[in-house]
């Protein structure tokens, strides 16, 4: 009995530690996350500081009149876009090219139309450029009835009606 006990008590100790060395899996591991992964649409939006009314209005004019009117146009979306002018209805009764409309960009310094009253092909569009987000670019209409104008023109109207669009610029790639 007591040989027994003297067998029994490692043997019983040695059986506990390999019960615990394998319960406790010893196993090396490894982990990663990431957060929540997400797009989201840009917005393509407008600001016509002159939108629904008319850029220029004047009665009484006379041979050798100048007149000015000017809009901003800012691109209040999230997207660069590519503007355009269109006109989308006009009438002129003045004689020849005695009327005349220079369109021109203030911000940019460039001309958009210059030449007779009415002369823009109406529904055809003008190019404007990109405008880029937050970005206001200024136009000046100023129409002019040239100095010499016949006395035939007297009484006579001109009027015109513009549409200004922003489109999208192409897709591109992005590598993230």
């Amino acid at each position: 009995m007591r040989l027994s006990r003297k067998i029994l008590v490692p043997l019983a100790t040695l059986s506990a530690a390999g019960a615990i060395a394998v319960g406790s899996g010893a196993t090396f591991t490894s982990q990663s996350g990431n957060t929540i992964s997400a797009v989201t649409s840009g917005t393509l939006a407008q600001a016509n500081s002159k939108d629904g009314g008319a850029i220029f209005d004047l009665t009484n004019l006379k041979p050798g009149d100048t007149l000015n009117g000017t809009l901003s146009l800012t691109n209040t979306g999230s997207l660069p876009a590519s503007f355009s002018l269109t006109e989308t209805s006009s009438t002129n009764a003045f004689s020849g090219d005695g009327l005349s409309l220079a369109i021109t960009n203030t911000t940019t310094g460039s001309t958009v139309y210059s030449g007779t009253f009415g002369g823009l092909v109406d529904g055809a569009k003008t190019d404007l450029g990109v405008i880029q987000p937050g970005v206001a670019n200024v136009f000046r209409f100023t129409v002019k009835l040239a100095a010499a104008a016949p006395n035939a023109d007297q009484g006579k109207t001109a009027s015109a009606a513009y549409q200004w669009d922003s489109v999208q610029l192409n897709g591109d790639t992005y590598n993230r």
